[in-house]
């Protein structure tokens, strides 16, 4: 009897202690709770809202709190989840608040805490007053296991103070300022930890994996995102019981060891990427049988990648080798035993590498989630699709763009109804598209563009892919009107259907309905009709493209409701009427386009917040408004207009101003003195005018100028001997105005150093290439004639009065393309030193005065393709036929009675007395 009481009342005892776990907390850790939010409220911040449950009030039990876990037996707390208790808005990224100087006594009556989070609270120092280290609490944390102290503000210094906690196992600093070289005292109080997470931060100098020598029970290592350089050394071997090792994002080079990095068998994953590491990969990482994950990518490893390496690793989930040197062929059987597959991703960059999938019809063990394999000269030369996706059916993430496959997507789409991000880009897959039911999918990226698809897109698309939010069909064939049922894709926030055969008008819910839509481009189809119209919903458009269609009226008034507008192209349509005074008031709009189309009247006086304006090829008259505010303009285009008057003051004060051209318009008088007020130009086209009287010398202060086309004009004078202080080097790229739009879709991976696996995937945001810069389109065209646009640089002052000679100081331009002083009234002979122009591709000197022989120095000119000296009063004879020379034909000297030899039909006599043996003045003090 004495025994059951004895169970009855032990019973009773482990119920009571239940109990008290759930209905209440000890009244010491309560009042440290309560302390802890007095801490918060007295730093600024709205403890109230951030800890609400958290109250005064004794019968209020502390175990029921947010952030607050308890022991349900003994009724101590044993967590604490801090993280995010301030009011931060990481725009600013702590900016404007108070920085927190966290004293660790807070937590000591916390006996039984095993785990602390105090991430995200702009902790700028973990302290330990002089009371607290002499009375050994730190004894009294004995259990604390976790500390994350990721996202602070905390130096190196918290080290030392972490080092105390006897107990500690894991340990989270990423995302703080811990700076310099790690020494082997900074770590030397830690060497038991299991997990040692010190990502983005701002270390320096050499691993500290040489100090870590004692950490024999070290299982998660992550350096990752610092400034280390230097080598992975051999005695990472030491590290016997690492599971994850990541040093990704730094400096490191050099070659990996073949001793030490494969002893380290119980490695689970391991991510070396974005370094600088070379060489090729030790065969000895196949003997890593345990590893599950492996990153390489970002690197300059080379060589053939070898089937017995990855063939061995038969646990790999995730292997990701992309964007290194790689050459040869890799074959997917060398994962033929690989049953626990999932991301495979192989990101070439180079034509020396290829990709084989099929070999003796297999079925494959694995399933996969992810397979990325663009530009990887895939199945060649068959370029069949890969035909192991038939038995693939987890897929959520494909990407086989820039191919070059064959064939029909059918049967791809109705085997993997659980895609979320689909890339074919640039291939040549050939028939309709017809997109299955993919209903089961949270969101979706489809990226067809680029290949060989025609036909109508089905009516019923908008319920085929209802959670899309990107949707690429541009440069395909696609025909027929656009279906009303696009307007029922409410989460879409970019649609491209460009460069395709679609007609008719563009329907009305297209743009009604999407109230997510960020980039819309319709652009190079055949769409008329007005497309500004009242049921149009722009309010979030960002990304209008609208060239190269048939549109036409005149701009509404509907545009300037799109608040968000930052791009508006309209170019070569057929909208008419005036630019309206409001559109000066659209303060988010940075590129307006509207070139080839019909406007008319003046260019109204309005400031106009744009970097890029082109206005070329329309109607405008006038004058250009003096009242013209440029100082965050980057680029001003007004070609082929019919502009009147002189050039104003007020288009020549930006220091922004990087491209101006008003060329083919009626524009008169001088070019202004103060053309210097523009630094930082680098392209001046003025051709085309009734411009006229000397060059001012202010213009050779634009030493930013690559291009500068001053031809067809009525300038006079000599030519400015100062041009030598340009440099004429080939001007930025322009390619890319606004950054290029990237959205990521992510697919949760399980892993110890990764949370999830993101694919990002830029959409091409905008680039201004097909219109508002000549120079850049021309520049593919490689006709070596006429326009200097054609080429990387140039100076053209071609058809003018200028006179006088040629100055030597233009052989000083070494950078220059291509040089056009035709058809002018220049004299004297050809500078010797035009020969120092080592990168010219087409010099013109044709129509003009000069005479004495060709400098045969100019046959040096190894990369001259286009040559016209005709039509001057040159003599003797042609220079010698050598590679570049040799190419020249008889139109490149005719005109010049006294030269002979080949190509001209005249041939010279045995002996040629030169006609003019004194060179000029300026020529002699150029050799000098």
């Amino acid at each position: 009897m004495d025994w059951f009481l004895v169970k009855i009342f032990f019973l009773g005892f482990v119920v009571s202690l239940q109990i008290h776990g759930y209905y209440g907390c000890f009244e010491e850790e309560r009042l440290a709770l309560l302390d802890f939010k007095a801490f918060v409220h007295s730093n600024g911040d709205d403890a109230d809202l951030l800890l609400p449950s958290w109250i005064h009030d004794r019968s209020s039990d502390c175990c029921r709190w947010e952030r607050v876990t308890c022991n349900s037996t003994t009724g101590h707390v044993i967590k604490l989840s801090l993280n995010d208790t301030r009011q931060i808005t990481f725009d600013g990224y702590y900016e404007d608040m108070s920085i927190w100087y966290l004293n660790v006594s807070q937590f000591q009556p916390f006996k039984e805490l095993i785990s602390l989070n105090l991430s995200y609270n702009a902790i700028a120092e973990f302290i330990d007053n002089e009371e607290l280290a002499d009375s050994k609490s730190f004894s009294k944390l004995n259990k604390l296991g976790h500390i994350d102290l990721s996202w602070n503000l905390l130096d190196k210094q918290v080290l030392k103070v972490l080092g105390k906690f006897s107990a500690l196992k894991s340990l989270d600093l990423h995302n703080n300022f811990i700076a310099g070289q790690l020494s082997e005292q900074d770590l030397a109080e830690l060497c038991n930890l299991k997990v040692l997470i010190l990502q983005f931060n701002e270390l320096n100098g050499t691993l500290p994996i040489r100090y870590l020598g004692n950490f024999s029970s070290l299982e998660v290592l992550d350096l990752s995102i610092n400034y280390f350089t230097g080598s992975i050394l051999p005695n990472v071997g030491h590290l016997s019981s690492l599971r994850a090792l990541s040093v990704s994002k730094n400096q490191l080079n050099g070659s990996l060891p073949t001793q030490g990095l494969c002893q380290l068998q119980k490695l689970e994953e391991m991510d070396l990427s974005q370094n600088f590491f070379q060489g090729t990969l030790p065969p000895c990482l196949s003997n890593l049988s345990s590893l599950r994950l492996l990153d390489l990518s970002a690197n300059h490893f080379s060589g053939e990648i070898p089937s017995s390496l990855v063939s061995g690793m038969t646990s790999l989930e995730y292997i990701d080798l992309s964007h290194n040197l790689f050459e040869g062929l890799f074959s997917f059987s060398s994962f033929s035993n690989h049953s626990r597959l999932e991301v495979v991703q192989i990101v070439n960059d180079n034509d020396n590498f290829e990709v084989e999938t099929e070999y003796s019809r297999w079925v494959p063990p694995f399933k996969l989630k992810v397979l990325r394999l663009p530009h990887c000269n895939l199945n060649k030369p068959s370029n069949t699709i890969p035909t192991f996706l038939f038995y693939q059916h987890e897929l959520r993430i494909l990407d086989l763009s820039h191919n070059n496959l064959t064939g029909r997507l059918d049967w791809l789409l109705d085997n993997n109804t659980r895609l979320e991000f689909l890339s074919l880009r640039n291939n040549s897959f050939v028939g309709q598209l017809h997109l299955p039911p993919l209903r089961s999918m949270n969101s979706q990226w489809i990226d067809v563009s680029d290949n060989k698809l025609y036909g109508k897109i089905q009516a019923n698309i908008g319920q085929m892919i209802p959670y899309a939010i990107y949707l690429n069909l541009s440069k395909n064939s696609f025909e027929g009107s656009i279906p009303s049922s696009i307007g029922d894709l409410f989460y879409l926030e970019q649609l491209d259907l460009s460069f395709n055969n679609f007609s008719g008008k563009a329907p009305k819910e297209l743009v009604a309905n999407l109230v997510n839509l960020q980039t819309l481009k319709l652009s190079a189809n055949r769409f008329h009709g007005q497309i500004f119209s009242a049921h149009f919903n722009l309010t979030w458009i960002e990304f209008l493209h609208l060239e190269n269609n048939q549109l036409t009226g005149s701009l509404s008034n509907v545009i300037l409701r799109s608040s968000q507008l930052t791009v508006l192209d309209i170019s070569n349509n057929n909208i008419s009427g005036n630019i309206p005074m409001w559109i000066g008031n659209m303060i988010n709009l940075r590129t307006l386009a509207m070139r080839n189309n019909q406007l008319k009247g003046p260019l109204p006086c309005i400031n106009l917040p744009f970097s890029f304006i082109d206005l070329s090829y329309n109607y405008l008259t006038g004058l250009i408004p003096t009242c013209l505010e440029l100082q965050n303009t980057m680029g001003l285009y007004l070609q082929g207009n019919k502009f009147t008057g002189s050039i104003p003051e007020s288009i020549l004060n930006s220091s922004t101003l990087s491209i101006l051209d008003i060329r083919d318009n009626n524009l008169s008088g001088k070019i202004p003195d103060s053309i210097t007020s523009l630094p930082n130009l680098q392209v001046l086209l003025l051709k085309g005018n009734h411009l006229s009287g000397v060059i001012p010398i202010q213009l050779c202060q634009l030493n930013q100028i690559g291009f500068m086309d001053l031809s067809n004009n009525l300038f006079s004078g000599s030519i400015p001997r100062c041009f030598y202080n340009i440099t004429f080097k080939e001007p930025s790229n322009y390619y890319s105005f606004i950054p290029a739009y990237f959205k990521r879709t992510i697919y949760e991976y399980g892993s110890i150093l990764l949370d999830q696996y993101a694919v990002y995937d830029p959409n091409d945001g905008y680039t201004y290439e097909n219109g508002a810069i000549d120079f850049l389109t021309k520049s593919e065209s490689r006709s070596y004639e006429g326009d200097i646009l054609d080429f990387k640089s140039g100076l053209d002052m071609s058809s003018n009065n200028f006179s006088g000679e040629i100055p030597h100081e233009l052989g000083k331009l070494s950078q220059i393309f291509a040089l056009n002083l035709s058809h002018n009234q220049l004299g004297g002979s050809i500078p010797r030193t035009l020969s120092n122009l080592s990168q010219v591709e087409s010099l013109d000197l044709s129509y003009n005065n000069l005479s004495g022989e060709i400098p045969p120095e100019l046959t040096d000119l190894h990369f001259l393709k286009f040559f016209n000296v005709s039509h001057n009063n040159l003599s003797g004879k042609v220079p010698a036929i050598k590679p570049q020379f040799g190419t020249f034909d008889n139109s490149s000297y005719e005109g010049n009675p006294f030269l002979c030899g080949l190509p001209l039909v005249k041939s010279c006599p045995a002996f040629v007395a030169p006609q003019n043996l004194q060179a000029s003045s300026s020529d002699e003090a150029g050799r000098n």
